[in-house]
């Protein structure tokens, strides 16, 4: 099917960003690597494919592991909770195509982002904080305007902690980004109803190639 690694590489970086906010909101901290790949993600608007979106499929390797084993089969409440992360970002993307002047304030402050960055030294390896507190500002004046809103849960502490929520901001501003990808590639809502188990399996072989 014409662009189904493209549409499952997208999604996987839906459900990585909704896993990652999640362990932020939990355990207050993330999977170093896949948080590095979402939210470099952002910064990639014109990338000329999926996986380079992410620096490489083992970019997502975190989404495709959760796409694999959780699309199927039982799930706890962590991965409902999770899944709930990933589909209200998927429904705030199509109201985002419903706010044009937002998607336009999303792409010029991202340009703005890029241009200051230039100006701090910062290793390949690492993600500047001023970076993450530039994002987390852009999603508050522009994405949190939009209904439905995505609504986080767990330890007040973390929560409450500045640092820790513009991580979960960018997080779930870097799902959005995946969201918008995965939409561009063919990504439908109905396909997570009847096509778990493709998705699933598609993911897995993905999986194998990290």
């Amino acid at each position: 099917m014409a662009h189904q690694q493209e549409r499952v590489l997208a999604l996987a970086g839906i459900f990585q960003a909704g896993g990652l906010a999640q362990q932020l909101a939990r355990d207050g901290r993330a999977e170093a690597d896949a948080f590095h790949a979402s939210i470099h993600s952002l910064l990639l608007i014109d990338a000329a494919s999926a996986a380079e979106v992410y620096g490489g499929v083992r970019g997502v390797a975190l989404g495709l592991k959760l796409l694999s084993e959780k699309l199927v089969g039982v799930s706890s409440p962590k991965d409902l909770e999770m899944a709930k992360y990933a589909m209200a970002t998927i429904q705030l993307e199509a109201a985002l195509r419903r706010r044009p002047e937002v998607a336009a304030a999303i792409r010029a402050g991202i340009g703005t982002i890029e241009s200051q960055m230039a100006f701090f030294d910062t290793d390949d390896n690492a993600i500047h904080p001023r970076l993450l507190d530039k994002l987390a500002e852009l999603y508050t004046q522009t994405l949190s305007t939009v209904t439905p809103r995505v609504m986080v849960s767990g330890e007040q502490g973390y929560l409450a902690n500045p640092h820790i929520a513009a991580r979960v901001r960018a997080a779930l501003f870097a799902g959005v980004r995946s969201a918008v990808l995965w939409r561009q590639y063919g990504g439908r809502r109905w396909q997570l109803l009847l096509s778990r188990t493709k998705i699933a399996a598609e993911a897995g072989r993905l999986l194998k190639t990290t």
